[in-house]
């Protein structure tokens, strides 16, 4: 898990954001998880580096990351 000081204060209830790293393509496990019940939220496109913002059937927001099957492939975090 990582842990990030963000300069905004808390505004809604959510108290934990996860950012998932997915075994292949961001997109299949987006597929995934919006079958699961997940809503898709947007994608966010920084700087060459990608993510999908969802929520759970609660509205707790959590992140999908660029897979290591995505171009250009990387390497998944230790």
């Amino acid at each position: 898990m990582l842990f990030q000081t963000v300069p905004e204060g808390k505004t809604v209830k959510n108290r934990l954001h996860l950012d998932l790293s997915p075994p292949s393509t961001m997109q299949a496990e987006v597929d995934r998880l919006v079958t699961a019940g997940a809503s898709a939220l947007r994608r966010v496109d920084e700087e060459g580096i990608f993510w999908t913002v969802l929520a759970d059937p609660e509205g707790n927001e959590f992140c999908v990351l660029r897979g290591p099957d995505d171009d250009p492939p990387r390497e998944r975090p230790a």
